[in-house]
Parts: C-alpha cells; structure tokens; sequence
C-alpha cells in the first residue's frame, strides 16, 4: 500500500468517527461523543505521523505521546484537550470507568469538546497538505 493510501485509511476513519460523534451527540450519548473524539484525533494524529516520517505510527491511544512524537506545537488549549481526550479512550472502553464517567460529561462538556475537536482536526488536515 501506498503511502498516500495509507495516509488516506487514516483520515477516512478519522472523519467517520467524528461524523459519529456528531450523531452520539445528537443522540444525547455525551460520553460516547468524547470518545469518538479522542478517536478521531488518534487516527488524525497517526495520518501526521506517517506523513512526517513515513513510518506507522506505535500501537498507542494517547493523543500528547502521538503529538509530541511529530513534534507538533500546541498551544495551550490543545494540549489541554489531548490530555482529557485520552481519558476518554479508556474510560469509554471499559465498562464499569463509563458507567462512573457517563454522568459526568454534560451535553454542554461534549458540545465543548466536539466543537475544539473539530478545530484541531481542521488544524492536523492543514499539516498534511
């Protein structure tokens, strides 16, 4: 497989997931909608790895290690968003850490977190041009 290719693979299940984050929000499933943010901007985040150095990115769910190993600048409000975003990848995958976490992410904290996500995978697309 191509590089590009590859690349693509990447964005394409980036976008769906984020797609699907809109529909969990729709839906009022707000922690469900944190964690597919947290999987969009994985999947992003190795599309910028492999573009960058051209190799796979390392089997790892966590967005800080993922950026800083292509060594993106983030700002302040990015960094803070990666952080708690990769909370999410674990709590959303184990069951007894989602019910305790499911009542704790309002429809106003998902529609924050979705609305940045969206910003950064807009920032992570421009990088990959």
């Amino acid at each position: 497989m191509k590089l590009s290719d590859k690349i693509s693979f990447w964005t394409d299940a980036g976008d769906y997931d984020l797609k699907s984050a809109k529909a969990m929000q729709k839906a009022g499933r707000y922690v469900y909608t944190a964690f597919l943010c947290q999987q969009a901007l994985e999947k992003y985040l190795k599309a910028v790895c492999l573009k960058r150095t051209s190799k796979e990115a390392p089997r790892t769910h966590n967005l800080v290690y993922l950026a800083g190993l292509v060594e993106l600048e983030l700002t302040d409000e990015k960094l803070e968003l990666l952080t708690e975003l990769t909370s999410y990848y674990i709590e959303g995958r184990y069951p007894d850490y989602k019910r305790k976490v499911s009542g704790t992410v309002s429809k106003g904290k998902a529609d924050e977190m979705l609305a940045k996500t969206r910003g950064v995978v807009r920032w992570l697309k421009s990088s990959l041009q």
